[in-house]
């Protein structure tokens, strides 16, 4: 006689949940065993992060039931959930700016000494979770808001994991972590598994997927479509159940070097605090890629052409002309657009409409609030065109998936037919469907005569959109490499192991 199955440590059946009456969730079964790695995958909008949402308590349910640990369990709330053993890392930060590494680690269950707050003890165990996870370099006592990115990714590994979890959610945990910070993530989530605790693993990215899962779970529009053994699946088979199609290259055909236009913008002898004698030249109808290691530069070029931190040395053109761009309201009249790598913080009011986040933009070009009426009716134009899914333009954008949040900064700035674009990380916590129709609406962009500068930390997507890479590093321009290079090129520039081009 077998011995009978384990009971799963997470068990959702005929889970469904509607927002405003959109349903966003219908019927869903899931299972995690005690650990074990389960993937879920799908397009934006699939229904994940909602799903996510309800196992961890923010979110509860319309219908079905939730079994946890082999009892049945109805989340009040997040404190509910965590209490049982749930912990997650949210996709989108959900850190206090103003408090320090240790206090958002601990915060709702700091420890206690003589009535008081133990802040020493806070520190240490801070401390020996970051060193567990490879990061003991990132002070414990700094403030959040003087982290870059990825540190503030990192303090949400460690603050998920000074919960005594047994289920893990991890939602998109590596959308903002370099390479180094991704295998140290590696690590960590076999040892996790080592220990016995079920991880619940959301990605787009399909490497990921099968290099940590050991199950996979794909939604589609709400539902689930199947779930399948990793081992004996395919990343073609994958995408067929996300998207409908095989998986293929995703990358439009790159600009005609003889279609191209004259220079747009040059820049000549740049510098600020972050930028040392910065040169480049971008024409119209040309995607440059930029490339580099975490805090190599990349953002703060962009940032510095759109004026957010300008140049304080250097010369700057514009189709010829010199211009100084103090400020972004100064970057956006003269038609510079910039969708910045950080979404949430800097890309949408999340308690403002669609409508109004799409407004954004051309209110700063325009002085007066006159005409709005004629904005508004363009910008549902615009919205349509690239395919925001919501309830209505009045609907709270923070209610959206991410990738349709992205869809609606980028209507925002095709509101004022701009002459260059800046993307940093135009795809980044999106799915190969939605980044395939950002792809295309780029390279439409471009060969309408714009220019766009496009940063990208995944290298496939670099190497398929760029037109041109130039690499960034410790401020500088390494070098510059031509359409059709390798991974190994970018790297060994970002690295510094070869010396820059000509």
């Amino acid at each position: 006689m077998s011995d009978p199955p384990p009971v799963p440590l997470l068990a959702l059946r005929g889970i469904g949940k509607a927002f405003l009456g959109v349903r966003v969730l219908d019927g869903i079964d899931l299972d995690v065993a005690p650990g074990e790695v389960h993937a879920v995958v799908g397009e934006n909008g699939a229904g994940k992060s909602t799903l996510m949402k309800i196992i961890s308590g923010v979110h509860v349910p319309d219908g079905g039931s939730i079994e946890f640990a082999g009892e049945p369990r109805a989340f009040r709330g997040p404190r509910d959930a965590q209490r049982a053993g749930i912990g997650m890392i949210h996709q989108e930060f959900t850190l206090l700016p103003e408090r320090t590494v240790a206090e958002n680690v601990h915060l709702g269950h700091e420890p206690v000494r003589r009535g008081l707050v133990d802040r020493r003890q806070m520190l240490h165990h801070t401390r020996q979770l970051l060193a567990s996870i490879g990061e003991s370099a990132l002070p414990a006592d700094a403030r959040v808001s003087r982290l870059g990115i990825a540190q503030q990714q990192v303090v949400e590994i460690a603050k998920a994991l000074a919960l005594d979890a047994r289920l893990l959610i991890m939602d998109e945990p590596t959308a903002a972590l370099a390479d180094h910070e991704v295998e140290l993530l590696y690590g960590l989530v076999r040892r996790l598994q080592q220990r016995g605790i079920g991880l619940l693993y959301v990605s787009h990215r399909l490497t990921e997927v099968f290099d940590l899962s050991d199950r996979i779970t794909v939604l589609k529009d709400g539902r689930r479509m199947t779930t399948l053994r990793t081992a004996d699946t395919t990343a073609d088979e994958l995408v067929r159940h996300m998207v409908g199609r095989e998986l293929s290259s995703y990358y439009p055909d790159r600009a005609d070097p003889a279609d191209l236009g004259p220079a747009r913008l040059t820049v000549r002898g740049g510098g600020n605090r972050k930028l040392r004698d910065v040169d480049l030249e971008l024409r119209g109808g040309e995607v440059l890629g930029v490339g580099g290691l975490q805090g190599s530069g990349r953002s703060a070029l962009a940032r510095a052409v759109f004026g957010a931190a300008p140049f304080t040395t250097g010369e700057v053109t514009l189709d010829g002309v010199p211009v100084r761009l103090r400020s972004p309201r100064a970057a956006i009249r003269a038609g510079v657009a910039y969708v910045t790598e950080d979404r949430k913080g800097e890309g949408i009011v999340a308690r403002q409409s669609v409508l109004d986040n799409a407004l954004l933009a051309s209110r700063a070009a325009v002085a007066a609030r006159s005409g709005r009426a004629a904005r508004a009716t363009r910008i549902r134009e615009l919205l349509a065109a690239v395919r925001v899914r919501a309830a209505g333009d009045d609907q709270e954008i923070r209610f959206l998936s991410g990738g349709n949040q992205q869809k609606v900064v980028l209507a925002r700035w095709l509101m004022l037919s701009p002459r260059i674009l800046l993307f940093d990380e135009p795809t980044r916590g999106i799915d190969v469907g939605a980044k395939s129709a950002i792809h295309d609406l780029v390279r439409r962009l471009a060969r309408d005569g714009a220019a766009v500068l496009m940063i990208s930390s995944e290298l496939p997507e670099l190497l398929g959109m760029s037109d041109r890479i130039i690499v960034m590093r410790d401020g500088r321009i390494a070098g510059e490499l031509p359409a059709g290079t390798t991974e190994k090129d970018v790297v060994a520039l970002a690295v510094g192991s070869v010396e820059a081009a000509a």
